[in-house]
């Protein structure tokens, strides 16, 4: 953590709403003239599609959610980095022909590595490994701000299934593959970093849910509530949250539950003056 180099993470499994939650964060960032510097977890996967493919047929559980598949010593030293002198360096990986004109590389590929913008205020990193502490690295360390987006799974997975198949051209069967391919490593590498995280966001449908995989669409905002639990509690006015988001209520005392449609309003009451107090302290340091 540095109080000149603040670091926000959010962490959340594909399909979990992170590209949501980062758009709300870059409202507050507009709106409050904070400059940021951005990585995108994907950026720091170990291979290439084609790599991956190839490695992935002779590795039956091999996925992007496994350690080993990501350069997470070079995240960690990037976090470290900007914590110090806020330097560091990130790069974009290319998903679909939109991605691909926008970064000038091919479907599948990355961009070469570029230095941050120097004089940001803090770095916003957003992906599948932004807690992770194992023998190998410590993640958790590092940010200032640690916001976990963990929808109940079989939610997870109807957001991943329309996604993949609606943007990406994938089948349901190669949907469920992925999925399948991936449970040990969402229990043994996504799951355990939400003990990590300062604050959770999680959606839960107040529709039937019971087989992801022949849902037809998503459950809507209206059709959910979010479950919002703050790892510690000590400063956070319930009172004014639950008389400013109609129909919240507190569920322990370190959760507050609420309406989906308000998880905007939510985040923004919640999130702004904590990002605030992060780049005023360090302005006043700078």
């Amino acid at each position: 953590m540095s109080a000149r180099h603040p670091i926000i993470s959010v962490t959340g499994s594909s399909g979990a709403g992170t590209t949501s939650v980062r758009n709300t964060f870059e409202q507050i960032f507009r709106r409050e003239d904070v400059s940021a510097v951005y990585i995108e977890g994907d950026g720091f996967h170990a291979f290439d599609r084609d790599t991956m493919r190839a490695m992935m047929a002779h590795e039956p559980t091999l996925s992007h959610f496994a350690p080993r598949a990501n350069l997470l010593p070079e995240l960690e030293e990037v976090f470290r980095n900007y914590s110090e002198s806020g330097t560091g360096r990130t790069r974009h990986y290319a998903h679909d022909d939109g991605d691909a004109a926008r970064y000038g590389v091919p479907v599948g590929s990355f961009t070469p590595w570029e230095p941050f913008q120097p004089g940001s205020d803090l770095l916003f990193y957003e992906g599948l490994h932004g807690c992770v502490v194992d023998n190998n690295v410590d993640l958790a360390r590092y940010p200032d701000l640690k916001i976990g987006v963990v929808p109940v799974i079989n939610l997870e997975w109807i957001q991943k299934l329309h996604r993949d198949r609606s943007t990406r051209g994938y089948s349901t069967e190669a949907v469920t593959d992925v999925i399948l391919r991936r449970m040990p490593d969402y229990v043994q590498t996504i799951c355990p970093q939400f003990s990590w995280t300062d604050i959770n966001f999680q959606r839960v449908p107040t529709v039937d849910t019971s087989n992801p995989f022949i849902a037809r669409w998503i459950p809507t905002a209206d059709e959910s509530m979010v479950v919002i639990r703050f790892k510690d509690p000590k400063g956070i006015d319930f009172s004014y949250l639950v008389s400013m988001i109609h129909d919240s209520f507190m569920s322990r005392a370190n959760s507050i539950v609420i309406p989906g449609g308000k998880l905007d309003l939510a985040m923004q009451l919640i999130l702004t003056p904590i990002i605030m107090q992060l780049v005023e302290r360090r302005r006043r340091l700078a």
